[in-house]
């Protein structure tokens, strides 16, 4: 016999056994974020984001996804590492490549994807067969306006889920299960009147309280956006060539946030202290060997030298930024030769 709340528990327990850091539980229910959803998708802020659009309104209606979903487990797992001091230094230094840090390490969508399904497995073994489905940004999921109707935070103005224990360095995963499991409280917000993610937005890509236009975000210029990064954006992004953290480095609510070691998330291949110069030098195919298994495999190498050439456009001028730009000025891409000569004439005006 299914006893709910226990089983609630039990699943918490498990979570915290496979190395999630908390485990909430949600009702279905998004008629609120379905409206915001669609509101900005009409005013065109997802950008080239085509997928958001998809699959009309399945993102925030649950049991249109998977059929029989009652319920969904909203699971949180911490890449925090702790140096907010380092990564600011890496922004200081201009000739310095700064990474997001959540992809400095490995994907952790296949980690989080199989650890899930061992708790998936786990429940299984307890209630016997049941109607579930993974995700780890896999399908079209509102996965934090469902961690946030789980309890896991609140959407901050910068829209990212903030924990008060935690701050926002971490990862989340769902499992959709049509078993009625006692939900968790909903996080309020506690943002208040602080503004500082929206003040030290690079390009103002916060237009307003829990609102990013994409279009100006310099992780979708950097990461999503597949043609040239408009001019206006060039400078500001400075030498952010994959995503941005500013917005969670200026947070107040990090100051909570804990290290936390997990193996697949150490830095690799020297990312958080390699060159602009060092990293431009790479040919395709060691960029491809290297970016195994990393999320920066979404840029394509393309796109991974144009994001460099914009961040050394945007480097003090000397003779390693002048002939690493140089080495890629007849480059077989039109792309990148055109960010290439924007960076060289940079570097001229200087």
């Amino acid at each position: 016999m299914l006893e709910p709340d226990r089983l609630a528990e039990d699943i918490r327990h498990w979570g915290r056994e496979l190395g999630f850091q908390q485990i909430g539980i949600a009702d279905v229910e998004l008629g609120e974020d379905e409206a915001w959803l669609r509101d900005w998708l009409a005013r065109g802020q997802h950008g080239e984001m085509d997928y958001m659009a998809r699959h009309g309104d399945k993102r925030s209606r649950p049991a249109e996804l998977q059929p029989g979903t009652l319920r969904v487990i909203s699971a949180r797992m911490d890449y925090g590492t702790g140096d907010d001091e380092a990564a600011w230094r890496t922004l200081d230094e201009g000739d310095r490549a700064y990474v997001a840090r959540y992809a400095l390490g490995r994907d952790y969508h296949k980690l989080m994807r199989s650890r899930l399904q061992k708790l998936a497995d786990r429940i299984g073994e307890r209630v016997g067969a049941f109607g579930h489905r993974v995700f780890v940004d896999s399908a079209p999921v509102l996965e934090r306006a469902l961690a946030r109707n789980a309890g896991l935070g609140w959407i901050g103005k910068n829209t990212c889920l903030i924990n008060k224990q935690a701050g926002s360095w971490f990862f989340l995963g769902e499992i959709y299960v049509d078993l009625p499991l006692p939900v968790d409280v909903p996080a309020s917000a506690h943002c208040g009147t602080c503004t500082r993610c929206i003040d030290i937005c690079p390009t103002g890509a916060i237009v307003a309280p829990n609102r990013v236009d994409a279009r100006r975000c310099i992780s979708y210029l950097t990461i999503e956006l597949r043609g040239a990064i408009p001019e206006e954006f060039r400078k500001p992004i400075g030498n952010r060539i994959y995503g941005c953290d500013d917005c969670q480095l200026v947070c107040p609510w990090n100051k909570f946030a804990r290290r936390h070691d997990e193996a697949d998330f150490r830095a690799r291949n020297d990312l958080d202290r390699a060159t602009l110069a060092e990293l431009f030098a790479w040919s395709e195919e060691e960029f491809l060997r290297r970016t195994e298994g990393s999320a920066i495999r979404r840029t394509g190498y393309e796109g991974w030298l144009r994001n460099i050439a914009v961040a050394l456009g945007n480097a003090p001028t000397d003779e390693a930024v002048i002939r690493a730009l140089a080495s890629r000025q007849d480059d077989p891409s039109e792309l990148v030769r055109e960010h290439v000569a924007w960076a060289q004439a940079q570097h001229s005006s200087a």
